[in-house]
């Protein structure tokens, strides 16, 4: 069965770093288009970034462009997001997605002194 399992996240000050990684399984990854989602306490889950199934056509959302970079790895089925300069209000619980409408349990990116 489809599984994405998101890992990585955690508690960091204004100003740091964190890497996600979101393993895949239960489909060809290397065929898909994968993205990474983040849903805010009392919002709407939101597109972060984007990457085509080779690693080109990458895209942002305009508020992470510069700070955040997304990769791949179709070798390990795993899809990544470099978060630098974080800011508190990329506080959320941060998803991927890209194969139908299966999500993982996501990993939480928390950012305060």
């Amino acid at each position: 069965q489809v599984q994405l399992v998101e890992s990585g996240g955690g508690l960091v000050q204004p100003g740091g770093s964190l890497k996600l990684s979101c393993a895949a399984s239960g489909f060809t990854f290397s065929r898909y288009r994968m993205s990474w989602y983040r849903q805010a306490p009392g919002k709407e889950r939101e597109l972060v970034a984007g990457i085509g199934s080779t690693g080109g056509y990458i895209s942002y959302k305009d508020s992470v462009k510069g700070r955040f970079t997304i990769s791949r790895d179709n070798a390990k089925n795993t899809v990544y997001l470099q978060m630098n300069s974080l800011k508190p209000e990329d506080t959320a619980v941060y998803y991927c997605n890209g194969y139908g409408d299966y999500w993982g349990q996501g990993t939480q990116v928390t950012v305060s002194l």
